[in-house]
């Protein structure tokens, strides 16, 4: 009995789809760092797949491993392919987990191919007279084609049927392996009949049906040479016709039932989508997941709260809050930037299950205190040393007391920090996710409040006792995440790591954010006008160089120009053609100097919008001063990032970036800028861990470091080091860190890829405590799942090998997992020097500022005639942060401008 033919079925090419989405998508991590672009992009599709096609049923085929059939027939078949990327593999395993959990077959059959599969499925779907849209990109499924199957490619959304196929080809689908006996194909090193391509091939098969035909009737085939060459080569054409072959009756039971749609396994998927750090294919989930197959989700947690509102009830609290030893204070603000922000509304707890509101701001008639009041009855309480404030990311909360004038002086647990020293991975360690995760509560959010977009309101304008639930939710939950989350701290041996290291530094973040800097906006106004006259003139030159006028920001007329035109190769495509990202420029700029002006242009064009043009808008108007927000929780590694803007990310590889750090200058004219960072941390860090003695000595020695490498691998002496020996040398020191394979260091230095495999292998031969070091790393990660900096931070990381020598070409998660020690342990580092710094200077009373942290440089200012004295200081803290084998070594700057 047959079907409705308005029955569908998608059947998926799995590692032709996977493939697409894995060289489109950039690089994705879980929270584990396992790599997750792949299996994002895979996710997405079938999603898209079931929402918009709705198919009656969707199977997935792949290839079986090991060798097939055809590779028995001919060794050679697919010879050229290259090896699967080590950031693919990990990725397979989690696809097809994925895939069933949406209740989707995936099929193979030892021995044959994806393409075989489908073939057999497409030949039981006809039977039954389901419709069939084939997603691959394999030419081999087009001898499926018919009237109710199609190929169809997601990335145009566009389908390849007979017409399609006549059109393209000139064949029937009947013809598609006779053309391909006779043109070969590449990707699979399907041989076919040299000099013969797609054309001739074409008119071939229009004028005789098959190969059979063909060869029957070669007489009649016009031109001696190609006779005479499709003679000599009958063998080969009938057997790539052979390897081109589908074969349509594979023993392959299906269940078509099992292969219906919609049977999604949603619990396993929100785990799956939990764990890959997918959030918003989670989401998607829970709202599918019946209650009782969730863990205790949305869960209310039982609270009441006092909304403080009167002289008497407020005398009452502050009388219990004097006896109080520790606080959770979160603060309702007028807004996001916490340097301008007023304070519409108080909320405090110091138990479970009670919170308190105080507004001090609120719609007119609503009941509320004195502002002032409240500041000047709670400064002595808050400023108390002996009364621990806790909140989630109380560095905000300090610095809106801070504009009202009171500076606490005793910080407990931020939940905010502690969650993320305990899975410095999580996509977020914002309140709403914490509660969710900890406490199985879902949070008032926000925009009921407020609202969203055009009718978005201020927190002063929300009625009172909406707010007053809203805020006094936010303490007590605070309250409770940072019971749960101490306890897990000390349990996995983190809380000192917290108390002495993350918690002081919260403090000096918060005065460095409250210091800022000062810029000189007219010398910013300036450069911006000489980079806008610089990026008119480029216009033309790569209007020149292309012959034509055309938008240099348009990608569609840019491919029309690079590869239509100039004819220049294609690097990589994306779903919309081919790519012209800066890589793709990168490695066209070697043969055609359009790319390097595009490259120039592109980087103007970022550094006037985004610094030139930016900047001056964000100048605090009450302090005339830029002040960047500092966070301890964005890099895995441990390293503070800087947002709103990120002052660590202005280009200086250039001459105009580094003139933006020009405009960045001292608040007086008598006062100078003191930039001071550490020389080579992350090398030196490595030194330390590897104990290579070759390594060590050229520190110990203060010989220059890339000179020392480049003399013993070319085995010269150091006299006799070139700059290009240097240059390259630099390059492998600093690629050992981050993993970099022979390909990558030859595209970094533009040499070839053989050279430079013997230069990595050169290293570590000669550095064999390096390798040593990696392979100890890895296997240790392998084991126990996560690595460690030097002070106790740790990463967890899946996906890493165990028993590599160090010399492997490294996954990401190998990669990932070396670099957090080594990067991590310079985070570290810079801390501790912070928190010494700060120390210091406090207790000498010296006026010089912290006023930035750049990676592995400070940034002060302080009077001119105080220089010496600031440079001896933090010289000594930073040098002395931590005790290496090797020594420590600050380099200094001064001047009356950050450049």
């Amino acid at each position: 009995m047959t079907n409705s033919p308005a029955e569908s079925l998608i059947l998926i090419d799995l590692f032709s789809l996977i493939f697409q989405v894995f060289h489109a998508i950039p690089e994705m991590t879980s929270p584990a760092g396992i790599p997750t672009n792949a299996v994002f992009g895979v996710t997405r599709d079938i999603l898209m797949l079931q929402k918009e096609k709705r198919p009656t049923y969707l199977i997935v085929a792949a290839d079986s491993p090991g060798l097939g059939r055809r590779e028995q027939l001919y060794p050679d078949y697919k010879a050229n392919r290259s090896p699967m990327p080590d950031d693919l593999r990990p990725q397979i395993p989690l696809a097809i987990e994925v895939l069933k959990a949406f209740g989707i077959p995936v099929l193979s059959l030892e021995g044959w191919e994806a393409d075989d599969v489908i073939a057999t499925i497409v030949t039981q779907a006809r039977t039954r007279g389901t419709s069939v849209s084939i997603v691959t990109s394999d030419k081999d499924c087009r001898q499926l084609l018919g009237p109710d199957v199609r190929m169809y490619n997601i990335r145009k959304n566009s389908f390849l049927g007979v017409e399609e196929l006549l059109a393209d080809w000139g064949i029937s689908p009947e013809q598609v392996t006779d053309f391909q006996g006779l043109v070969g194909d590449s990707v699979d090193n399907i041989p076919g009949v040299p000099q013969i391509g797609p054309k001739k091939a074409t008119t071939l098969l229009q004028q005789f049906p098959n190969l059979e035909e063909l060869y029957d009737n070669l007489p009649q085939v016009k031109g001696d040479k190609l006779r005479q060459n499709l003679e000599i080569h009958r063998e080969q054409a009938f057997l790539s016709r052979q390897l081109a072959h589908l074969v349509r009756d594979l023993p392959l039971p299906l269940d078509w039932e099992c292969s219906r749609t919609g049977q999604w396994n949603a619990p396993r998927l929100l785990e799956l989508f939990q764990e890959l750090g997918f959030l918003r294919f989670a989401d998607e989930m829970r709202a599918l997941v019946p209650a009782e197959a969730l863990p205790p989700e949305k869960q209310e947690i039982d609270f009441r709260w006092t909304t403080v509102d009167t002289p008497e009830l407020f005398d009452d609290f502050v009388a219990q809050l004097a006896t109080q030893k520790k606080i959770c204070l979160d603060l309702e603000t007028t807004g996001l930037d916490a340097v301008r922000a007023d304070i519409v509304g108080w909320a405090l707890a110091w138990e479970p299950s009670h919170g308190y509101y105080i507004p001090v701001q609120g719609p007119p008639l609503e009941k509320k205190l004195s502002p002032s009041l409240v500041r000047e009855r709670l400064r002595p309480i808050l400023e108390n040393p002996d009364l621990i404030l806790i909140n989630q990311n109380v560095k905000y909360d300090l610095l809106v007391l801070r504009r009202a004038g009171i500076q606490p002086k005793n910080l407990g647990l931020d939940t905010m920090i502690g969650d993320y020293l305990l899975d410095a991975g999580a996509r977020s360690h914002g309140q709403d996710e914490l509660a969710k995760r900890y406490l199985n509560h879902e949070m008032i959010p926000i925009k009921d409040l407020i609202g969203t977009g055009k009718n978005q309101r201020g927190m002063a304008d929300v009625e009172i006792e909406r707010v007053a639930e809203y805020a006094a939710e936010d303490a007590v939950i605070a309250w409770r995440l940072a019971d749960r989350i101490e306890t897990d701290l000390k349990r996995e041996g983190l809380w000192d790591l917290y108390w002495d290291l993350e918690r002081p530094l919260i403090q000096i973040l918060a005065e460095m954010e409250w210091t800022g800097i000062r810029v000189d906006v007219p010398l910013l106004q300036q450069q911006s006008r000489r980079l806008g006259e610089r990026l008119e003139v480029l216009k033309g030159e790569i209007h020149a160089i292309a012959g034509r006028e055309f938008n240099i920001d348009s990608p569609i007329q840019l491919r029309e120009i690079l590869f239509t035109e100039l004819k220049l190769p294609v690097v990589k495509k994306t779903k919309t053609g081919a790519s012209t990202d800066q890589e793709v420029l990168e490695q066209l700029a070697v043969i055609h100097p359009l790319p390097a002006k595009l490259i120039e242009h592109r980087q103007f064009t970022k550094l006037k919008g985004t610094y030139l043009d930016a900047l001056p808008d964000m100048v605090n108007p009450q302090t005339g001063r830029i002040h960047t927000s500092f966070s301890q929780v964005v890099a895995a590694t441990g390293r503070l990032s800087s947002s709103d803007p990120n002052l660590q990310n202005i280009p200086i590889r250039t001459e105009e970036g580094k003139r933006v750090r020009q405009a960045f200058i001292p608040q007086n004219k008598d006062w100078k800028l003191v930039c001071i960072d550490y020389s080579q941390i992350e090398l030196r860090m490595l030194a330390h861990f590897c104990h290579d003695p070759a390594l060590v000595a050229a520190f110990e020695q203060g010989v220059d470091i890339h000179t020392a490498v480049a003399a013993q691998i070319n085995q010269v002496d150091p006299r006799d080091v070139t700059s290009e020996m240097r240059r390259v040398a630099k390059a492998v020191n600093f690629g050992v860190i981050y993993g970099q394979s022979p390909y990558g260091l030859a595209a970094a230095l533009q040499i070839p890829q053989e050279a430079a495999a013997i230069f990595i292998s050169d290293y570590f031969t000669r550095y064999s405590g390096v390798a040593r070091f990696i392979s100890e790393v890895l296997d240790k990660c392998s084991r126990q799942g996560f690595v460690q900096t030097i002070k106790g931070r740790r990463r967890a990381i899946t996906g890493v090998r165990s028993g590599g020598d160090g010399r492997q070409q490294l996954n990401l998660p190998e990669r990932t997992a070396v670099n957090t020690v080594i990067q991590g342990s310079a985070a570290d580092l810079i801390k501790l020097a912070m928190i010494r710094v700060d120390r210091k200077l406090r207790q000498t009373h010296h006026p010089a500022r912290l006023l930035l942290q750049i990676h592995d440089e400070l940034v002060f200012e302080t009077p001119a005639d105080r220089v010496v004295d600031l440079v001896k200081l933090v010289r000594n803290e930073m040098e002395h942060a931590l005790e290496l084998d090797v020594p420590l070594v600050v380099d200094v700057a001064v001047g009356d401008n950050w450049l």
